[in-house]
Parts: structure tokens; sequence; C-alpha cells
């Protein structure tokens, strides 16, 4: 009598204790458990190590870059960039809008009287000055604000700019009553949220 498995004639031998018809469960649960491994839960990140990206190391940053990395990376630098940023971009906008304005340069003691190229360029000067200054404060308020509520939260999402857009929009609003800072507080954070949600 022949044994089990043995001899050509015998039924094929199944490995490690396996029937046939288990044989494709098994395989598929050691495929699923290789790919939860790979891209699954259990996934485990690699560190990267710079010889990898090209076999070059990245050398030592030098005490003066930290620096400059610290600076460019403070509330200050920040709201000094908004700062620029709101005056150009402000100053910008008061131009054309003075540039569209039909009224512009015209004296409303005689406004049958035409204005003169100088007198135009003059209000349009002064207009864009005004919507630059004002610009430019609401730019660092924002910026610094922002920088400190994410500093504080230790956390960079859209709350940062709702709350930050609430304490600018009120502080802003706030000379002219204690409604009117209420109303600048909602407005600015909504308005902050849909800015915040479109740039992310």
């Amino acid at each position: 009598m022949a044994a089990p498995g043995g001899g050509s004639g015998g039924s094929p031998r199944v490995g490690f204790g396996l029937s046939p018809e288990s044989e494709p469960a098994a395989g598929q649960l050691q495929y699923s458990l290789l790919l939860e491994h790979l891209v699954g839960e259990r996934r485990r990140p690699r560190p990267l190590e710079p010889a990898a990206l090209g076999g070059i190391p990245s050398p030592p940053k030098s005490p003066e870059q930290k620096m400059v990395e610290r600076a460019m990376e403070s509330c200050g630098f920040k709201a000094a960039l908004a700062c620029v940023g709101g005056f150009v971009l402000g100053g910008a906008f008061g131009v054309f809008t003075a540039g569209i304005d039909t009224n512009v340069g015209f004296d409303p003691k005689d406004p049958y009287r035409t204005p003169t190229a100088r007198e135009v360029l003059k209000d349009m000067g002064q207009r864009g000055m005004s919507y630059a200054k004002n610009f430019a404060i609401v730019g660092a308020m924002f910026s610094c604000t922002e920088c400190l509520v994410e500093s504080y939260r230790g956390k960079s999402d859209w709350k940062n700019s709702v709350m930050s857009g609430c304490i600018t929009g009120g502080a802003i609003s706030a000379t002219a009553g204690l409604k009117a800072g209420g109303i600048g507080c909602a407005g600015f954070a909504a308005f902050s949220a849909v800015i915040d949600y479109y740039l992310r």
C-alpha cells in the first residue's frame, strides 16, 4: 500500500498541511496582509535620507543661515511683509478706482468747471495713498495676529484665519462702537474663512 502523497499515482502533496481548497484562500490572505503593510494602516513611512536624493548629502546649515530662517519665520517679519504687500496692493487699487471715477478732480464748489490734468493726478494720488495706508494697516494687523494665534495654538488650520479676521475686524471697527465692532469681527471672520477655503 503506497503512502499518501508519495509516488506518481498518488494525490499531489499539499504543503504546510493545507488542503487544495484552502490554498487560494491562504494566498488571498497573505496578499491582503501584504497590501495592508504596504498601503494600508500598518504602513510605516520610511525615513528619507539626504544621501538617497542623488547620493549627495545636504551640508549642515551655518548659524547665520539659521538666524536668517528664524528671522523670516518670525511674526514681525511676516507682519512687515504683509504691510508692504498691502501698501502696494492698496495703492494700485486706489489708483484704479480713481481712474474709473468720473468725479475725480472736480471741485464741489464749482462742479461745472473742467478739472485740469494736474488736479486729476493729484486726486488719484491722494486716493491711492489713502487706500495704500488702510490696506497696509489691515494686512499687518491680520498677518501678525494670525502668526500669534498659530504660535499659541500650535496648529495651522482654518481656525487661525477666522480668529485673526475676527480680532482684526473687531479692532478696526471698535472705534465706531460695540455694535460696529461685532459686525466687523463677523464680517472679517467670514471673509477670512472664504479666502482660506479657496487657498487651501
